[in-house]
């Protein structure tokens, strides 16, 4: 009767074999990716040269103690490849900016002089957007329109002269500031953009509720423009134009 073998001569006898050793189940090019990464090569070197994912790689490399001669050659690539980088965003910006510059400068070549008819859709749809619309059977309703953009208050004004006839006389204008613009100043620049004289600017100091805590204090350096007709007929006239609007939707 043969002798019966001990669990350890069995569990020496399987490791010896192969059968139960520690790297039995590891993918055949582990040890090659752990050496290659000892003597400074990145993810992306080792994945070229062995052919496994940077995926994998990383898994394998995570808590791998690295020599101080492959540390300092992987932090001179990091350097190198950060400042590659730098340059390649700095190119790619320029690039995206000149071709945004192109695609302004086409599209706005697009725009024509606008006839009065095309004048008065664009002054509506201002309106529409920016001014006050609602109505009221206490109230009396006059045109008013309130924006910071010196451009849209140009083009509204226009609207306001060339479409609708209003009078000089018949605009008044109000300038909203925060307590820290100089209102000299503000009011120098909205004369000069309006064609308004500054002796007939009202001007107020506040803080909108929208603003506080919301907005830099600096961002609306010129303050806010208000410009009103008190006109029932004109007002209703706009609101006229607006529901022909909305009919085309």
């Amino acid at each position: 009767m043969a002798p019966s073998s001990s669990g350890s001569d069995i569990a020496l006898s399987r490791q010896k074999q192969g059968f139960d050793s520690p790297w039995r189940h590891m993918h055949p090019k582990y040890f090659q990716v752990i050496e290659l990464r000892k003597e400074g090569k990145s993810y992306r070197e080792i994945a070229k040269i062995v052919g496994v994912s940077k995926n994998s790689i990383s898994r394998w490399c995570k808590n791998l103690k690295l020599p101080p001669s492959a540390q300092r050659i992987l932090e001179e690539k990091n350097k190198k490849n950060k400042k590659a980088l730098e340059e390649y965003n700095k190119l790619k910006s320029e690039k995206v900016r000149k071709e945004n510059q192109k695609i302004k400068k086409v599209a706005s070549s697009q725009i024509r002089s606008l006839s009065e008819y095309e004048l008065l859709l664009v002054g509506t749809s201002l309106y529409w957007s920016e001014g006050w619309k609602k109505e009221s059977p206490e109230k009396y309703h006059g045109i008013s329109f309130v924006n910071s953009d010196p451009n849209m208050v140009k083009l509204f004004l226009n609207f306001l002269r060339k479409v609708m006839k209003i009078p000089e006389e018949k605009i008044k204008v109000n300038l909203r500031i925060h307590p820290n613009i100089n209102a000299k100043r503000a009011i120098n620049f909205w004369s000069k953009i309006t064609k308004i004289p500054k002796e007939k600017f009202g001007i107020s100091t506040q803080i909108s509720r929208a603003s506080q805590r919301k907005r830099p204090k600096n961002s609306l350096p010129y303050g806010t423009l208000k410009l009103s007709v008190h006109s029932r007929q004109k007002f209703y006239q706009i609101k006229g134009w607006i529901d022909g609007l909305i009919k085309q939707t």
